[in-house]
C-alpha cells in the first residue's frame, strides 16, 4: 500500500433517491481515503450501494438524486461543482469503467469515433487525427491491435470490449479509476487478463483504483485494502490480509463463509435479506440477520471503530464501535 497523501478523500458521502414511499438512502455516510497507486476493493451483496457509491463520486446519477458530504480529489472539492466543471473532472482526473461494455459502447459508432468524441469533449483544440492517434496508443496499451480502431463494437469479443472501455477511461490519464464489476460475465482467463491490466496501471502509472465487485477472490488477489458495504454503509475496512484472515464484523464473516473453495464440504449463506433503506431498522442495520446480536444492537447505531492497525469495524462486539467511545477517542 502507498504511504503517499490520499489522492481521493471521501467524507460522509450520502446519495439518496426519491421514491413514492420517501427518500431512499442508497449511500449513507460513507468515508474512506485512496492513495496514489493503491487498490481498494469495495464488496457486499447486490443492492448494498456499491455502484451508487461509484457513480456518486462522479455525480453520474439520475435526475432527482441528492448528493451530500465531501469528495476531494487532489485537494479539490467535487461536491457542489457546477456541471461544466464536473465534466472536465470526469475522464481527465476521475474515470469510471462501467459494467457491461456492450451497453455503454454505441453500436452505430466505430471505436475511433468513441475516442474522438471523448478526447475532443475535454480537449477541443486537439484535431480528430491527433485524437485517433491517442486512441490507437490507448488500445495498444490494452493489448488490442491499433489497426482495429475503425471496427464497430460488435466485431470484438466481450473481453476486448471491456479492454476498450478501460482504454477509453484511461486515454486522458486520470489519477483515479473506478472499476465497477470490470470482469462481469467474462471467463476466468479473460478476467485474469483484465485484472493484470488494472494492476499494471497502478504500478506503472500510479493510478488509484477503486474496484467494485462481488467477487471476494478478485479482491484477495489484487487489492491492498477492502471496504465491506452493507445497507448503504461501510461496516468494515482495512488491509486485505487482516480482514480475510480475521474479519471483525459478523457480516464480513458471513460473506467470507459463503465463498466456495476446493475445501468446501458444506454450503453456507447469510439468512434473511438486506433491510428496506426507505425505513431502515434502528440501531445496527445488520441486527435482524446477525447470529451474534445482543441487547444493545437494536438500540445503538455503531460507528467504525479501530479493531487493529488501519482496521476498523462498525460492530458493538467491539467497545470502540460505541458512539461514546468514538467521541472520546476523537477529543
Amino acid at each position: 500500500m502507498s504511504t503517499s497523501a490520499p489522492v481521493l478523500q471521501v467524507r460522509d458521502l450520502q446519495v439518496a433517491y426519491g421514491t413514492a414511499r420517501g427518500s431512499l438512502a442508497a449511500v449513507d455516510g460513507v468515508s474512506f481515503d485512496l492513495a496514489p497507486g493503491e487498490s481498494l476493493g469495495l464488496v457486499g451483496e447486490s443492492g448494498c450501494g456499491k455502484s451508487t457509491l461509484g457513480r456518486g463520486l462522479l455525480q453520474l446519477l439520475p435526475p432527482g438524486a441528492a448528493v451530500g458530504g465531501s469528495v476531494e480529489l487532489d485537494g479539490r472539492e467535487l461536491i457542489g461543482l457546477d456541471r461544466q466543471s464536473l465534466r472536465r473532472v470526469r475522464s481527465e482526473e476521475l474515470a469510471l469503467v462501467f459494467q457491461e461494455p456492450m451497453s455503454r459502447l454505441n453500436p452505430l459508432m466505430k471505436i475511433s469515433s468513441h475516442f474522438v468524441e471523448t478526447i475532443r469533449a475535454h480537449q477541443p483544440d486537439i484535431s480528430r487525427d491527433e485524437a485517433r492517434q491517442m486512441g490507437r496508443a490507448a488500445l495498444r496499451q490494452m493489448g488490442i491491435p491499433p489497426t482495429r480502431i475503425n471496427d464497430y463494437p460488435h466485431e470484438f469479443s466481450g473481453g476486448m470490449r471491456q479492454r476498450i472501455m478501460i482504454a477509453l477511461a484511461l486515454v486522458l490519464a486520470p489519477s483515479v479509476v473506478i472499476a465497477d464489476e470490470p470482469t462481469t460475465a467474462l471467463d476466468v482467463i479473460v478476467e485474469a487478463q483484465i485484472l493484470d491490466l488494472l494492476d499494471r496501471l497502478r504500478y506503472d502509472e500510479n493510478v488509484g483504483l477503486l474496484l467494485i465487485t462481488h467477487n471476494l477472490g478478485i479482491v484477495a488477489e489484487t487489492c491492498d485494502r477492502v471496504a465491506v458495504m452493507y445497507a448503504g454503509r461501510i461496516v468494515e475496512i482495512g488491509p486485505v490480509e487482516q480482514i480475510f484472515n480475521a474479519p471483525q464484523h459478523p457480516y464480513t464473516q458471513g460473506l467470507l463463509s459463503s465463498v466456495i473453495s476446493m475445501d468446501t464440504t458444506e454450503l453456507s449463506s447469510i439468512d434473511g435479506a438486506p433491510p428496506d433503506l426507505v425505513d431502515p431498522p434502528k440501531g445496527c442495520r445488520y441486527t435482524p440477520r446477525c447470529p451474534e446480536r445482543f441487547e444493545d444492537c437494536p438500540h445503538i447505531d455503531p460507528v467504525l471503530g479501530e479493531v487493529g492497525p488501519d482496521h476498523r469495524a462498525a460492530c458493538l462486539l467491539h467497545a470502540t464501535a460505541y458512539p461514546q467511545a468514538h467521541a472520546e477517542a476523537a477529543s
